[in-house]
């Protein structure tokens, strides 16, 4: 039956599914897809979502929303779907040293840092992780495509617009390369429900002592130009094999 928020059917949504935060991001998604296969599925508050086939395989971009809670409710309809393989493309605000805007980073795992994935987990410890496989089909086909990528762990909150004048220094002392509002959540639903998920995300401002995210955000054309080259690798890596 129809979910509440994602109005399809079971069988509308291929067992591989891309979550943008961007429902215009998800409609230049599925203009990748291949020629006359893609078709809309969702509409539904603006979260589109649409199906058809990469190089014949059969695909899904549902757009997630902005944060934890949004995508929650995604991930949890998607999987009543039938999506067992799920993989973020977003972006980050870098906070590692040497990190610079426009480039890829693929994360290994997500700091809970958001209100969602403490509910789920009733504020017990928890190590949200990406699954191993689909993060190494994600890192092999940037090698392939010879693009250069940082791996390793990212943190996801709440909050944009942070005040705290440490926080950003705080979270790189513990090794974090960016900031972004989804992948805990995603880690964690699909851990519980056994299936795969990964996340790349496109470094869109960074933030340093002597920086805000205001003053470095990528230009749009320029964002743009490393977005659709990070859904291109999530493309092939989701499909390979």
């Amino acid at each position: 039956m129809p979910q509440i928020h994602l109005r399809a059917e079971e069988g509308d949504y291929a067992p591989l599914v891309l979550l943008p935060g961007d429902p215009n991001r998800a409609r230049r998604i599925s203009e990748r897809f291949d020629e006359g296969s893609a078709r809309q599925v969702n509409e539904h508050r603006g979260l589109l979502g649409f199906t058809g086939t990469y190089h014949g395989v059969p695909v899904s971009v549902q757009t997630s929303g902005m944060g934890t809670p949004s995508l929650s409710i995604v991930v949890e309809e998607l999987l009543r779907l039938g999506a067992r393989r799920l993989i973020r493309v977003g972006t980050c605000g870098g906070i590692a040293k040497g990190l610079k805007t426009g480039e890829l980073v693929i994360a290994t795992a997500a700091c809970p840092v958001d209100g969602a994935t403490a509910t789920y987990l009733h504020g017990e410890p928890y190590a949200p992780a990406a699954d191993f496989g689909l993060t190494r089909a994600l890192v092999d086909a940037a090698t392939t495509a010879n693009v250069g990528v940082r791996t390793g762990l990212i943190a996801s909150v709440d909050v944009f617009y942070n005040t705290d004048d440490d926080y950003a220094q705080r979270w790189r002392d513990r090794g974090v390369l960016a900031f972004e509002m989804e992948a805990s959540a995603l880690f964690y639903l699909a851990a519980r429900a056994g299936v795969a998920a990964a996340c790349a995300l496109t470094v869109s401002d960074v933030l340093g002592d002597d920086v805000s995210s205001e003053e470095s955000y990528l230009p749009l054309e320029e964002l743009d130009r490393a977005i659709d080259r990070m859904i291109d690798l999530a493309l092939e890596a989701g499909t390979a094999g």
